[in-house]
């Protein structure tokens, strides 16, 4: 009996109103967490190509430089100016902005987010489910945006191809859903709906 009693029970206008916020902030997290993970992803491969032309350019400098010795040098030298200067470039730009540092700092960004993102999702779910009053839901939004802030206030800032990276995989790729039958491919024969 108590099992039908939960499934009639309708919400409050108030807990509808909670609900349609957290949905909203539900919604940007999910966002932002997806943001941040492409921002690392762009980043590490950004500072993957630049490791691997700094490893050709100083292979070209040396070899430049070691032609110097078998024949006039001229030429290997003349090669061995324009080479060394674009290492000199990628060098000074990498010496100022370690990719792979800010790489780190939206992949913890994105951790951070995610736990907050499930939280987020139980708290929708107690509300559907109606088991939680709307003091309690008003407690847990509101110790939800302070972890919030925290995050943010530590994340490095993301940028507009990462959001477009972050909506193409939510909206197109649909990163963030499962069919009933992925989601019975990881459970235990118990818990399958099929």
């Amino acid at each position: 009996m108590c099992r039908l009693h939960r499934m009639e029970v309708t919400m409050t206008e108030d807990a509808q109103i909670l609900e349609g916020q957290l949905r909203e902030c539900y919604g940007r997290v999910v966002y932002s967490h997806k943001t941040h993970e492409k921002c690392a992803d762009i980043l590490l491969s950004r500072h993957d190509c630049i490791k691997i032309w700094q490893i050709l350019l100083s292979a070209l400098v040396t070899g430049g430089i070691v032609s110097t010795f078998f024949e006039n040098g001229n030429i290997g030298a003349a090669i061995s100016v324009v080479l060394s200067t674009l290492l000199l470039i990628l060098n000074a730009y990498t010496k100022d902005y370690d990719l792979g540092e800010i790489a780190q700092k939206h992949r913890q960004a994105a951790s951070d987010l995610w736990i907050i993102r499930e939280e987020y999702l139980s708290l929708l779910t107690d509300i559907r489910v109606g088991d939680i009053s709307p003091d309690s839901i008003r407690e847990r939004r509101d110790g939800l945006v302070k972890e919030l802030h925290t995050v943010y206030a530590g994340a490095p800032s993301t940028n507009y191809k990462a959001y477009a990276k972050a909506q193409e995989a939510l909206q197109k790729l649909e990163d963030m859903t499962f069919s009933d039958d992925e989601i019975d491919a990881f459970l235990p024969k118990e818990l399958k709906r099929k």
